[in-house]
């Protein structure tokens, strides 16, 4: 499998420099990486730097609290897109969340989307502040207000993506939206078993290349063994009752 398409190469830190970016985005180009996520700062540098590249630019607005005023992230959305931004993606209002006040929680996400048009808007839920019911309805939400993507993690919490929880996003949206898993990805075998359970983008820092994964290589050994052994017996058994003949 070309792992590349999948990848959306990211760098939030708040301490993260120029240089950094640099390597970030070398590396996406590099690799041929579906994007990079970068805060709205350096959206400028990376859209520069990716000018010859596929590699799309994404930042995070709101990020990672979520729970800015929406203005707020529609200032910051509409100016990331003017800088060269090529997509979006903006934390769920957790606060709101918890309060079960969904209206509130619709129209933060809403009135993003309808500020932005046609540019892609993912949508980060962080699974590990909410329960099964709430993801579900987190998602049910997020599939009203028009959203292209939801992401499972900002990286910045209690813990990152889980396969149950990438499950459990694909089950209540039936492809009505895309899904990122994000957080604890860092080789090829764990971003096959998340595109196994659903996701259809991969979130990570660190540098994941297309080729064998080991389980790939444990699948191709036990193929050799079966060959060597039970194939080449029954041939040589074959052979020896042909003989007997």
């Amino acid at each position: 499998m070309d792992i590349s398409s999948y990848i959306d190469f990211t760098l939030l830190k708040p301490t993260t420099t120029e240089r950094e970016i640099i390597d970030l985005c070398n590396a996406a180009h590099k690799n041929s990486y579906y994007s990079v996520c970068v805060s709205s700062s350096f959206v400028p540098l990376a859209k520069q730097l990716l000018l010859d590249s596929d590699a799309k630019v994404c930042t995070a607005i709101g990020f990672p609290l979520g729970s800015m005023s929406t203005q707020s992230k529609i200032y910051e959305a509409e100016k990331a897109i003017e800088d060269g931004a090529d997509e979006i993606e903006m934390v769920l209002n957790l606060g709101y969340m918890k309060s079960r006040n969904y209206v509130s929680v619709l129209k933060d996400i809403s009135d993003v989307k309808r500020a932005i048009g046609k540019t892609p808007l993912k949508v980060i839920v962080e699974i590990s502040e909410l329960n099964k019911n709430e993801i579900i309805k987190a998602c049910e939400i997020c599939l009203d207000a028009k959203a292209d993507i939801i992401k499972t993690s900002t990286g910045f919490s209690k813990s990152g993506a889980t396969l149950t929880a990438v499950k459990i996003i694909k089950k209540t949206l039936r492809d009505r939206a895309k899904i990122e898993a994000s957080g604890g990805i860092d080789d090829l075998d764990i971003a096959l078993k998340y595109i196994d359970a659903g996701a259809d983008r991969i979130d990570t820092s660190s540098i994941i290349k297309s080729g064998y994964s080991s389980r790939q290589i444990r699948n191709t050994k036990v193929y050799k063994d079966y060959i060597e052994t039970v194939l080449n017996s029954n041939n040589n058994q074959s052979i020896s009752t042909n003989k007997q003949v």
